[in-house]
């Protein structure tokens, strides 16, 4: 059985390809090839899904929402990790260490 990495700070994420995307008034909607359901991802869901196209350190992608949204930067590490760990439970992301 093979074990997920799982999702921390030092962590880098890219999504998996396989994964068919639009935008709908703002947010985006997914389509997994792969299990052959489908997402809302939402406004911010679909901001992180656009930062994680290339690989991306967890830490850089947070600066990176930090600097667009008015969050602060524990808060918003806690949300994306959070959120991280369930695209990763739904097999759309690859997770590495650094």
């Amino acid at each position: 059985m093979i074990q997920q990495e799982l999702i921390a700070a030092d962590c880098i994420v890219v999504q998996k390809p396989g994964a068919i995307v639009s935008d709908m008034n703002g947010e985006k909607v997914m389509l997994s090839v792969e299990n052959g359901k489908y997402y809302n991802l939402g406004k911010q869901g679909g901001r992180i899904w656009e930062l994680i196209a290339s690989p991306i350190a967890i830490p850089d992608l947070v600066s990176a929402l930090t600097a667009e949204y008015d969050i602060d930067r524990e808060t918003c590490e806690r949300d994306v990790l959070k959120f991280l760990a369930s695209l990763q439970r739904e097999k759309m992301i690859e997770v590495t260490r650094r």
